[in-house]
């Protein structure tokens, strides 16, 4: 037997189970991203959230007056990005599960209760009916926002 060998009538212990941490499972955190149609930087909002924080939040999006589809440049600035809408599509403030943790207004109008309690305004120009250069920089600018807050987001929340 070595100096390290426990003896051979020895029986190791199971280990004890851990004690269930009541904050070891988060829920993720919900966001709303309100723009006017819910056809360009709202719908961009919550597909950067779902891409890059789908582990710590689940986004939503809508419109004060909601189009009939998302932007076709909304879909492609996002594309050529690898990120996909093809879940998404335009609603209204009424059609959205709330309450929501955040609520971020990108409409650059004041919004009705109780989506206007403690919302955050975000001044992105719109770009619906510019050019494609438009939609490149609200969708930069939208990234960059998200992306802070998802920092944010993840800095609060439990591990």
């Amino acid at each position: 037997m070595s100096r390290f060998s426990p003896p051979e009538n020895y029986r190791r212990k199971p280990a004890a189970p851990l004690p269930a941490r009541r904050d070891a499972v988060t829920r993720k955190v919900k966001v709303l991203f309100v723009c006017i149609g819910n056809a360009v930087r709202s719908q961009m909002a919550e597909a950067f959230a779902r891409h890059y924080g789908g582990d710590a939040v689940a986004p939503s999006s809508a419109g004060l007056a909601p189009a009939q589809s998302i932007a076709p440049l909304t879909m492609k600035v996002l594309r050529d990005r690898g990120i996909s809408v093809r879940e998404q599509f335009p609603k209204g403030l009424g059609e959205v599960n709330a309450p929501f943790d955040y609520v971020v207004n990108i409409s650059g109008e004041k919004l009705p209760p109780p989506f206007d309690r403690g919302a955050r305004n975000w001044d992105v120009a719109d770009p619906y009916v510019l050019p494609e250069q438009a939609y490149l920089e609200a969708a930069a600018k939208i990234e960059s926002l998200v992306m802070s807050l998802l920092m944010e987001i993840r800095g609060r929340r439990v591990p």
